[in-house]
């Protein structure tokens, strides 16, 4: 296990400027050692491929970016990767994450790049390495390698020692109420009723599987961003459907509120978003999204929205029960605090193929 607080030293003596992510459990410790850092900038992106991107255009433009993303998220970095990247030139290091996968242990979605990683990365044009997490000296010159060359840096498990963010760094979100109230009062309104929940990637499905047993759920264990898509389809093909989505997955594949504005004439769908302003599964950092204003980017999607913040169960209630039996598409927004840790849904649950 390499000192983190020393490799990120090393990595700011060696040049390094930006460190571009989407968060990942793997990286946590060394995505907070370069938050509490004033001399390396962190620069959290809404998707693997935003990520990508600006990191082509730091080193365009003379500075010395580093790419961490986890194994899913180099799917969609595929198309930044093979048409931007190696056609220009532009080479700098992106550290993948490589999440394992033991059969009623694991997440769903981790379970083929488990063992296709490699190829994944060698048919996109690259040359792979394992970053060495025993000594500092070997992993920089890896990283220098991949900065110079079409190659990426693969991340083990445990690889950074334990990090905690400074005290100006961590979010308050006590005076809010924690999203599991929410969905147990999801629960008990919808019981009885013929309504599919689709829950996206992380925490929210953890805890719909906690929080909600007896309503028809899909826990959406991958596809990050998705979610909502995945939900107008379903409603398209006759489904009442009300998707439990997060501030984190809002923002990855934001095209799909545009396409689903164009039909909200027309089906039963009804887009929750619960803001607990982190990515819980993947370590609690901050998204840093305090600038955007969810509501109106809903609204001038073509979406009809609830005006203001929901705060507390009552008004959330009194909403959720005026929309049960209305055709069109809707929109909540739910400030909300974090739960414990919940348990993953076992994969008996998570793997089915068809909705009920």
């Amino acid at each position: 296990m390499l000192d983190t607080n020393n490799f990120v030293e090393e990595l700011i003596s060696n040049g390094y400027t930006h460190l571009c992510v989407v968060p990942c459990s793997f990286a946590k410790n060394l995505i907070n050692s370069v938050i509490n850092n004033t001399n390396i900038e962190y620069v959290p992106a809404a998707s693997e491929a935003v990520a990508c991107s600006i990191a082509a255009g730091l080193k365009m433009s003379g500075k010395s970016p580093i790419v961490i993303v986890q194994s899913s998220g180099l799917t969609n970095m595929g198309s930044c990767i093979t048409s931007l990247l190696k056609p220009y030139g532009i080479t700098f290091p992106m550290m993948v994450s490589w999440r394992t996968y033991k059969e009623g242990d694991s997440e769903i979605q981790h379970q083929h790049l488990a063992t296709e990683l490699p190829r994944l990365v060698h048919a996109y044009g690259y040359e792979h390495c394992i970053l060495d997490n025993t000594n500092i000296d070997t992993a920089i010159s890896q990283l220098n390698n991949c900065n110079d060359t079409n190659t990426i840096c693969l991340l083990p498990k445990d690889s950074f020692s334990k990090i905690e963010l400074k005290e100006e760094h961590k979010l308050d979100l006590s005076s809010f109420i924690p999203r599991s109230e929410y969905l147990k009062r999801l629960n008990s309104i919808n019981k009885d009723k013929n309504t599919l929940f689709i829950g996206t990637t992380g925490n929210t499905a953890r805890e719909m599987y906690s929080f909600m047993p007896d309503t028809n759920n899909f826990y959406m264990a991958g596809n990050m961003g998705g979610a909502l898509s995945l939900g107008l389809g379903a409603s398209m093909g006759g489904k009442r459907v009300i998707v439990c989505g997060g501030d984190a997955e809002f923002v990855m594949h934001m095209g799909g509120l545009t396409t689903a504005g164009r039909y909200r004439d027309d089906i039963n769908l009804t887009y929750i978003l619960f803001d607990n302003e982190c990515n819980k599964s993947t370590g609690g950092q901050n998204t840093y999204q305090k600038h955007l204003n969810y509501i109106n980017i809903v609204k001038n999607s073509g979406i009809l929205a609830h005006n203001t913040p929901i705060e507390n169960i009552d008004d959330f209630t009194k909403v959720i029960n005026n929309l049960s039996d209305k055709i069109g598409l809707n929109f909540l927004y739910i400030k909300c605090s974090t739960d414990v840790e919940t348990p993953r849904p076992p994969i008996e649950t998570v793997r089915v193929n068809i909705f009920k």
